[in-house]
């Protein structure tokens, strides 16, 4: 062989050996079948106040004074990894109604948005205009179960939806709504600044939570109301609900798959040496 055609083999050799590699590296998949998933059929919104007043500072999570904000978050994550196999949405609420997360099973996701939560800054609650976005994600699914967790630690005082009226449309649409007063009784301390040494200065506010009308929302549904005024509460009504919705049905999806990496891969690395070996010995002194 002259040196000419041996250099376009070489060259056509490390051509087909980085290609080869390249098509390994995208790893291709080659599906085989469908495997059985359970799922629960049932869809969960979560309407979370983001107030000022969340930033009160009246529960402790791991030894440590924290506001409620923090361990309604804490808490909820938990529930989220406990229902995997249902499709969980979450709504936020302070003088509007803004949508956070659509329905969804990718919970990573979700609780990547519920991680970069904040207050809002502003200074009401319209809790009707957030139970009624919650109801409102809900509409168009069609499953077997549909619910809103409304989670407040106010009364009631913006917006233009009176709150038992956003019920009355979770009613008609079969939506059941669990309602959580969260705070303690009495006042509860707000941090209004630092003082000189940077230490948190508090100013003691009155927890005003209006328990009758989040009562009427749960019983106009068919869900309860529960009242939050620790962690360990918190935690535990969330475990309540747990156990008061469950169900399952059966689905399938596309879920067993044959990496092909390694059928490229291989031949790749192995043309690869080829034409290392063949360049260095057998082709190295032609004329």
């Amino acid at each position: 062989m002259n040196r000419s055609l041996a250099e376009r083999v070489l060259i056509g050799l490390r051509w087909m050996s980085v290609v080869l590699c390249l098509i390994g590296m995208s790893r291709p998949q080659l599906p085989e079948g469908r495997e059985p998933r359970r799922a629960s059929g049932i869809d969960i919104v979560i309407a979370l106040d983001l107030s000022v007043s969340m930033l009160s500072e009246d529960f402790e999570l791991k030894g440590e004074r924290v506001n409620r904000l923090t361990v309604a978050k804490d808490t909820l994550k938990t529930f989220i990894e406990n229902r995997s196999n249902d499709r969980i949405g979450l709504t936020v609420f302070s003088t509007g109604a803004y949508i956070a997360a659509p329905p969804t099973l990718d919970h990573d996701f979700l609780r990547r948005h519920l991680d970069r939560l904040e207050v809002l800054g502003e200074q009401g609650t319209a809790i009707g205009a957030g139970l009624s976005a919650a109801v409102n994600r809900l509409r168009e699914l069609k499953s077997k179960s549909r619910i809103v967790l409304l989670i407040t630690d106010g009364q009631n005082n913006a917006g233009s939806v009176p709150p038992l009226t956003a019920a009355e449309a979770a009613q008609a649409l079969a939506v059941k709504v669990y309602t959580i007063g969260v705070g303690i009784r009495g006042t509860a301390p707000m941090p209004v600044g630092v003082d000189a040494y940077g230490r948190k200065v508090y100013r003691e506010i009155p927890v005003d939570i209006d328990e009758e009308t989040l009562t009427q929302i749960a019983l106009r549904t068919g869900g309860r109301y529960f009242r939050a005024d620790s962690t360990k509460t918190l935690r535990s009504i969330y475990e309540e609900i747990d156990r008061l919705e469950k169900t399952e049905m059966e689905m399938s999806k596309h879920a067993l798959y044959t990496e092909l990496m390694a059928w490229f891969v291989f031949p790749g690395v192995v043309i690869f040496l080829l034409e290392l070996i063949l360049g260095h010995t057998v082709w190295r002194r032609l004329p």
